[in-house]
């Protein structure tokens, strides 16, 4: 049930569904969400007079409980053990919020295209790297912990120049090599993610090597368990939940990773207020990189083909990610991540306000609604050819009033629109 309400009369656990003004006019991630802090009600005073909240999908009277408390994380910054750092929550609030973003460490110091290439060769180096990783672990060898290292920092430096390079070649997903390339892809969104966080560059390797590493306990569990189409057993799942101690006890035992980055793997299906697995850490206590871990890792495995189901789109994935904040993970770090990857990620098929087909090729890290994107198809469906790529932000050779805009994400496979076929690949 819709019902108006004052923004002065606005509490955490209430459902807002509608605004006094267009959802494009603010800086909220979605239309649709349940209030769960001060600084939203406090944005959503800035922006409006009164909403809509649906009584239905939350409270018009008290709140709704929700762990949604200050806390700090403590990463380790070097691989020396013995000194910690301590990034408090409220810095991170104050940093990233939308309505107070302070200038980022990073710029962007090519373009797209001139990155692609360099890319390319750092993916092809990486996916080696992992398979080898994998056959010496399941054979019980030694890691070879400088060769990660040295793809690890080579893809740190890709990211810092442009992430979306890497990210468009994270478009490239095969299920019957899920494991691996998801270790690869779960290392390019932590990446990315850690340069939006402003991360520094040595911080950005250890992140990268605990992704990189964190599912290395994946080959110590039987194949058949893994890629299993039906629903696992409780003795299978149990086996399943081994691979999170299994892969700290090797990662530990392997010299030359520091502790920090093994959080990654001891923490990446931790959920913020309890319920995960392995040893049902929550809040504070799985730390940033762990944190930072769990999100990419889940984004990635629900918008991959398993054996056992089929990807949903990244928009949807976001949605998804943004309504389990505060139960699942921890609130600023989604919000921030959805700010990361764009409204529209690389790779989103989307319909434009002509009725056009397009894929996002490029986000667009001020305006999260104006990405750049290749059209495919034109308003009645037939190919576009070849693609016109046109940035929405400046949209040059547009004519006056027919400025176009993303109307909707659509499915993937809609209309038959592959997107790998458009997005930049390299030679």
């Amino acid at each position: 049930m819709k019902k108006k309400v004052s923004v002065e009369d606005l509490r955490s656990g209430m459902y807002v569904s509608e605004l006094d003004r267009n959802w494009r006019d603010t800086p909220f991630l979605f239309q649709g969400f349940e209030i769960t802090s001060d600084e939203e009600i406090e944005q959503l005073k800035q922006h409006c007079k009164h909403v809509f909240i649906d009584t239905d999908e939350g409270s018009d009277v008290s709140p709704k409980p929700r762990r949604v408390t200050a806390t700090s994380f403590t990463a380790l910054t070097t691989g020396d053990d013995s000194k910690e750092r301590v990034i408090h929550l409220e810095k991170v609030v104050e940093n990233f919020a939308p309505w107070h973003r302070h200038a980022p460490r990073y710029q962007d110091l090519t373009t797209l295209d001139e990155e692609i290439g360099q890319a390319k060769i750092v993916v092809t180096k990486t996916r080696e790297a992992v398979y080898d990783i994998m056959e010496d672990v399941r054979l019980g060898r030694s890691i070879d912990t400088s060769g990660a290292k040295k793809v690890v920092a080579d893809m740190v430096d890709s990211v810092i120049r442009n992430p979306d390079a890497l990210m468009c070649l994270n478009q490239l997903k095969n299920k019957d090599e899920y494991t691996a390339l998801h270790s690869l892809r779960v290392c390019v969104l932590a990446l990315a993610f850690g340069r939006h966080l402003d991360l520094s560059n040595e911080e950005l390797n250890l992140l990268g090597l605990g992704a990189l590493l964190h599912d290395v306990g994946k080959m110590k569990v039987p194949n058949d368990i893994i890629n299993k189409p039906g629903k696992l057993t409780e003795e299978e799942f149990t086996l399943m939940k081994s691979h999170v101690p299994c892969g700290v006890d090797i990662l530990e035992q392997t010299h030359g990773i520091p502790s920090v980055a093994i959080d990654v793997a001891r923490f990446h299906h931790e959920r913020y207020a309890g319920g995960g697995y392995a040893i049902g850490a929550k809040g504070e206590d799985i730390g940033l990189f762990g944190s930072v871990g769990a999100i990419v890792d889940c984004y990635d495995a629900i918008t991959s083909d398993r054996s056992y189901h089929a990807g949903m789109s990244a928009h949807d994935a976001l949605k998804k990610m943004y309504s389990w904040r505060g139960r699942d993970f921890q609130p600023v770090l989604v919000e921030q991540f959805i700010q990361c990857m764009g409204i529209y990620p690389i790779g989103s098929v989307v319909e434009l306000s002509n009725g056009a087909i397009a894929v996002v090729i490029s986000v667009n890290r001020t305006r999260r609604l104006k990405p750049k994107v290749a059209m495919v198809l034109n308003p009645d469906k037939t190919p576009f050819t070849p693609p016109k790529v046109i940035d929405l932000m400046h949209q040059e050779g547009v004519g006056p009033g027919q400025e176009l805009e993303i109307r909707k994400v659509l499915p993937p496979g809609a209309h038959g629109v592959l997107p790998t076929k458009y997005i930049p690949l390299g030679g």
